[in-house]
Formats: C-alpha cells, sequence, structure tokens
C-alpha cells in the first residue's frame, strides 16, 4: 500500500473518543473516585489473529498520557485465552474511558486478521493466495487491509487510483476490443506504474482479452472451478495476465477455486463480514 496506516489512525481515534465522551463520561466521573489506580489487563478470551494493538495502546495514551502502558503481543500473532496482550496501568477513570474505544479498534481489526487468516490455511497447499476487495468499513480501509495482511492475505488495490479495475459497467464499447486497446495504450503511455485489470465474465471475453496487450491481471467473474481450469489452461505458460478469482467464494469453496490453478483469489467477506475477535480487560483496582 502506498499510503501509510498511521496517516489516519489519529483522526479516526479523534473521532471515536469524541462520539464515546461526549461532553465527558458521567458515569466514571460520579461513581468512580477520582484518586483510584487500577491495573488492567488485555487479554483475548477466544482464538484468533491480533490486529491493531499499537493502535489500541495508543487510544489509552490519547485519553491520558500519564498512563503506562505496555505492549505484550503483536500484530500477527496468533493467541488464545489466557494470553495477555497489553498491561494498562493509572488513573482508574482514564482506564474505563478508554476502554470501550480501544476494544472496539482492536476487536474489529483482529476479527478481519482471524478471519482472513482461516481462508489462507483453507488454501495453503495452493500457490494461490487469498485477496482483500474495496468492501471495507468506510474510513477504515488502510487498517482493515493491513488486518488482512496480519491474518497473511495479500492486499488488492486501495482505492480507484492505483489499478485500473475495467468491469462490465465500464466496458460500454460492445467489445470493441480495439477501442479497449486504445484505452489501454493510453492509460500505460499517461501512468506506467498503474496495473490495469480487466473482467471477464465468461470464456469468450477472456479469450478476447488474451489478444490484448498491457493488461496485467484479469478477474475472471463467478465461474466454477472447472471453467476457471479451463481458463488457466488457455494462458498457458505466459506470464501475464495474473489471474484473480472472484464471486461464490466461502471457506467451504475456496480451495477447490484455489486449486484451479488460478493466482488469486478475492474475498470480500474478509472485511465486510467478519466477526469480531473477543477481547477484553481484567480489572484489578490497586
Amino acid at each position: 500500500m502506498s499510503t501509510s496506516v498511521s496517516d489516519n489512525v489519529d483522526t479516526l481515534i479523534d473521532l471515536a473518543l469524541a462520539e464515546d465522551f461526549g461532553t465527558g463520561d458521567v458515569t466514571s466521573q460520579y461513581f468512580v473516585p477520582e484518586h483510584l489506580t487500577a491495573k488492567a489487563i488485555l487479554t483475548p478470551r477466544s482464538k484468533g489473529v491480533l490486529s491493531g494493538v499499537d493502535l489500541a495502546a495508543k487510544v489509552f495514551k490519547k485519553v491520558d498520557p500519564s498512563l503506562k502502558v505496555e505492549v505484550l503481543l503483536k500484530d500477527g500473532e496468533y493467541v488464545a485465552p489466557g494470553a495477555v496482550v497489553m498491561v494498562i496501568e493509572g488513573k482508574a477513570q482514564s482506564i474505563l474511558g478508554a476502554e470501550r474505544t480501544a476494544l472496539n479498534f482492536i476487536q474489529r481489526l483482529s476479527g478481519v486478521a482471524s478471519l482472513t487468516r482461516q481462508y489462507v490455511k483453507a488454501i495453503s497447499h495452493t500457490s494461490a493466495r487469498i485477496l482483500d476487495t474495496r468492501k471495507t468499513t468506510p474510513g477504515y480501509r488502510l487498517l482493515e487491509k493491513a488486518a488482512v495482511a496480519h491474518g497473511g492475505g495479500t492486499n488488492h488495490r486501495l482505492g480507484l487510483y492505483d489499478r485500473a479495475m475495467v468491469k462490465d459497467n465500464h466496458l460500454m464499447t460492445d467489445g470493441n476490443t480495439e477501442h479497449l486497446q486504445s484505452c489501454i495504450n493510453k492509460l500505460k503511455e499517461d501512468k506506467p506504474n498503474v496495473e490495469i485489470q480487466l473482467e471477464a465474465d465468461n470464456l469468450d471475453q477472456f479469450r478476447q482479452f488474451l489478444n490484448l496487450e498491457g493488461v496485467d491481471h484479469v478477474l475472471l467473474d463467478n465461474m466454477t472451478p472447472d471453467l476457471l481450469a479451463q481458463a488457466v489452461a488457455m494462458r498457458g505458460d505466459r506470464a501475464k495476465p495474473l489471474l484473480e478469482a472472484s464471486g461464490g467464494v466461502n471457506l467451504s469453496t475456496v480451495a477447490a477455486i484455489a486449486e484451479s490453478g488460478v493466482d488469486f483469489v478475492s474475498v470480500g467477506y474478509v472485511t465486510h463480514s467478519a466477526p469480531s475477535l473477543d477481547l477484553g480487560l481484567d480489572f484489578s483496582v490497586e
């Protein structure tokens, strides 16, 4: 990814804390003595892969810079109940105020990483790689794509600017491959570092795309494993285009799809529907 994850983290943390705190944490303010200090241990309640650890730590320090935050486990590590991810010590009101925002970040992102790891494991006997998509939570794309990487997946394009993906909605030329080739040539001339990907809905369309020059990737949309294998055979031993399978992908189908010989399998589910990983804070008052 060309943009750093840290570029928008502070903004997201500020927005999240603002919507949670509003005019103040009335619960802690009125029911927790101001002088009380506490120790909190962040620990998983279920098995999974961590992501967003440093972000969660940053939330605690943002709420109260005087808090002592010790990070013991890193993003990408597989954890189980009983593990200690981080330890937070200091003013109890501050820890309680930051708790939910910190958990929201790390639970969500660890859920993405954990689900991605399941897909990666399911196709580990093949040479294919799991790709994410742009089906991400608005504003969270950098973080969720980082979580996919923590789970062992591979990042697809980040946005509309770093790869051209020509889908059926863009192909308004009635199959005019000459016009399509001229568009490819123009983009390659103006932006030589931008890769080009075309979407093929069937093998006849894919066969036409194989005659074009400058195509880096072809997305094979909603094809059965048998059709995917035929597309792989049609490409032969040429290095490009790289082939990506998409559509109808879940944990019960992903292995057969990857076994067809495609280079990538894209899975929007890992970002748009991943269940959060259950993590929590265990408190002790000092």
